[in-house]
């Protein structure tokens, strides 16, 4: 994927790439932030990565094996992600994996980062919960992962879900009035055709006065 199509947006120095499902790429200065490469996410998400953050240890979102096999071809590759992930990540190394919760914040390859959120959305009652963590990036891109998570400022962009076996169309688009951004794109939409994809942004322009919603495909990029 080379991400070469790219929308016009304003810009504030971040390029974002959308990849397979929920893994997305976000490169600046000639650094490059990967944000959940799980295993419906295409392994080239990974590709000349300086730095990997993992909300949570489902697996279209983190994938330990491919994790595993690019930190140990780049022994300068950094992760970072929530205590459960990190404890699968034993064995690579000191200063490898670093453990943040809500309210840490960090630098990652040049990215200022923030954590938002504690939890995964409930799926069911009969299901456990698992922790989830959202990242704010560079104080303009929100990625909340799992979670319905409200960020603890203002952000004007937002990595919205379209879809999730935990998740209905109100509930989505609720949440993306509540955040407020200025403009949104899709993510976590693997199970979804091309159809599902059309009329869940379909619904955007009427239902969330104010924010731009972007589709991107896989591969394509923009310029935030």
């Amino acid at each position: 994927m080379t991400g070469s199509d790219s929308i016009a947006s304003a810009a504030a120095g971040m390029r974002l790439t959308k990849f397979g499902h929920a893994a997305v790429r976000v490169e600046k200065d000639g650094r490059t932030l990967v944000i959940d490469p799980g295993t419906l996410s295409e392994p080239e998400a990974l590709d000349g990565a300086d730095a990997v953050l993992v909300t949570h240890e489902h697996f279209d979102h983190f994938d330990e094996e491919r994790l595993r096999t690019a930190a140990e071809n780049n022994p300068a590759l950094r992760i970072w992600t929530n205590p459960d992930v990190a404890g699968r990540l034993e064995g690579l190394g000191a200063g490898r994996v670093h453990t943040v919760t809500h309210g840490d914040t960090f630098t990652a390859a040049g990215f200022d980062v923030e954590v938002h959120g504690e939890w995964h959305a409930p799926i069911h009652p009969e299901l456990p919960s698992v922790h989830n963590i959202g990242f704010v990036v560079d104080g303009e891109l929100f990625y909340p992962g799992d979670a319905f998570t409200l960020p603890e400022r203002k952000i004007g962009t937002l990595l919205l879900l379209s879809h999730a076996p935990w998740a209905n169309s109100t509930q989505i688009f609720d949440y993306a009035r509540a955040v407020g951004a200025t403009r949104a794109f899709n993510t976590h939409d693997g199970l979804l055709n091309d159809a599902g994809r059309g009329i869940v942004g379909g619904f955007f322009d009427r239902l969330v006065p104010g924010l731009a919603y972007t589709k991107l495909a896989t591969g394509e990029s923009a310029d935030i």
